[in-house]
Parts: C-alpha cells; structure tokens; sequence
C-alpha cells in the first residue's frame, strides 16, 4: 500500500481530517493525497505558501520567526503545520519548506536542506532533510518524507 493510501485508512479510522501546508514541494504532497478515492472524506485543503506574506497571513508563521530563523527552520515548520490546522480546521498537518536548488542555497543552508513537520493535533514531529538530489530528487524526497512521517504519527 502506498503511503498515501495507508495515511487515507488511518484518517478514516481515526475520524480525523487533513491539511498541508507546501512551500518547496508546491502541493506535492496535496496532489498524493487526492489521488487517493474517497480523500474528500478526510482532506480539508492545502496552502502553497511559497512567499514570507502567504506564511504569515495564511497560515499564522510570525515576522518574528521569519527574521530570527529564516524561511527554512525548524520554527517555521512548525508554525506553518499550527497554521495549516488552524486555517483549514483540521486534526493533522504536513509542512515542508526548504531549497529545492539548483540555487538559493547558502553556506548554512546549502541546497537541498528542507524542513518538514508532521502534527496529530499539538504532537508535532520535525525533521531536517539534506544532501541536494537535484530539484526534483530534493522536492520527491521531501514528499515522501512528509508521508511517512505522518503515516508514523497515525499509527
């Protein structure tokens, strides 16, 4: 079972609803979601939020957060999955922000450092995913690391 899929079956059991919140990943991880029948059932929505503006007036991330640790934090992640299940009304959240590449990287964030976080109302789990895999690898890797960590906090 793909873990979409399997994320689906838990949302389902568990009566919960879902939401993301995309920066790097550009509804990557809303678009495997939906491919799955029936995830009108448990998926709310999801913010591309690839702009600073869009990350503080949709999904709550504060300007202090955004100055202090950069787009690509882990504070940030964290605000945007509080965001996302405050904005879309939901029980769980996935968000991801990171440097996709080829450019944009910096010495202490080099390409292909993403940021993901994965709620279950206020359990909240980060990880910070690294090594550039190129634009697609680095977005594809964080997809499926946004899936399986939150397939690990539904079971």
């Amino acid at each position: 079972m793909k873990p979409e899929e399997e994320i689906g079956e838990l949302l389902k059991a568990k009566n919960l609803s879902l939401s993301t919140a995309e920066s790097c990943t550009g509804g990557g991880i809303a678009a495997l979601i939906t491919s799955v029948p029936g995830s009108s059932e448990y998926f709310n929505g999801g913010i591309v939020a690839y702009s600073n503006e869009i990350k503080k007036d949709l999904l709550h991330v504060s300007a202090e957060t955004l100055a202090k640790y950069g787009a690509v934090s882990r504070e940030t992640v964290i605000e945007m999955v509080k965001g996302a299940m405050k904005t879309l009304k939901t029980d769980c959240a996935v968000a991801t922000s990171g440097i996709a590449g080829p450019g944009g990287g910096t010495p202490e964030k080099p390409v292909g450092t993403v940021w993901i976080a994965a709620a279950y109302k206020n359990d909240i789990v980060t990880m910070k995913q690294e090594g550039d895999r190129g634009r697609a690898g680095n977005v594809q890797s964080a997809i499926q690391n946004a899936l399986s960590m939150l397939c690990d906090k539904l079971k």
